[in-house]
């Protein structure tokens, strides 16, 4: 039967199959550096001596959840996003763009509120943790605004199983259907 098989075909869907089996793996160790980040991230808001505020990229991504603190000289731009509070109900963050004391541009997350009216904050020192972006979340909260919910590494989805379940079942299809396909060409021969 081997040698009545199309071979260009035969060889596509073969091609097909490995690069999907590849993708599952793939996955799978992108699983697992998933749960090293997020172990990490763990990690770091459980500790409470506060790091200096991140001066670049890869700082920032090394200081993620951790506490610190930020001088803002001025306040550049205001704006209000979806957010919740922390009892988790949802309302409006209030973030302003800051320039900093010493240089640089941050954005501090006042806190929250009802309503996306603007509020008012000439800058100072804010105390937080930071957050993906990177952010400053305000703790205790500033400009009269309640708590904002604190960043949190469990919100990080880790669906990287689902996708590797997801591609071997890609490439289970694609043979199963591949021989339903060859044997009823077989018979019909």
């Amino acid at each position: 039967m081997i040698h009545r098989l199309p071979l260009l075909p035969t060889l596509l869907v073969l091609v097909a199959v490995a690069i999907m089996v590849r993708l599952g793996f793939w996955q799978i160790a992108r699983l697992h550096q998933k749960e090293a980040l997020l172990a990490r991230y763990s990690a770091a808001a459980q500790q409470r001596a506060p790091v200096a505020w991140p001066g670049d990229p890869e700082a920032a991504r090394l200081a993620l959840y951790r506490h610190s603190e930020l001088s803002c000289a001025t306040v550049t731009g205001v704006s209000a996003l979806s957010g919740r509070n922390a009892a988790g109900t949802p309302g409006w963050a209030h973030v302003v763009t800051c320039q900093r004391v010493g240089g640089g541009v941050a954005q501090v997350v006042l806190g929250w509120s009802n309503g996306p009216e603007p509020v008012h904050w000439a800058g100072g020192t804010a105390r937080g943790v930071i957050a993906p972006g990177p952010r400053l979340v305000a703790d205790p909260p500033l400009a009269g605004l309640a708590a904002n919910a604190a960043p949190d590494a469990r919100d990080i989805p880790n669906n990287h199983f689902s996708y590797a379940v997801q591609w071997f079942l890609f490439a289970a299809t694609a043979l199963v259907i591949y021989a339903i396909a060859v044997s009823k060409r077989l018979r019909g021969s």
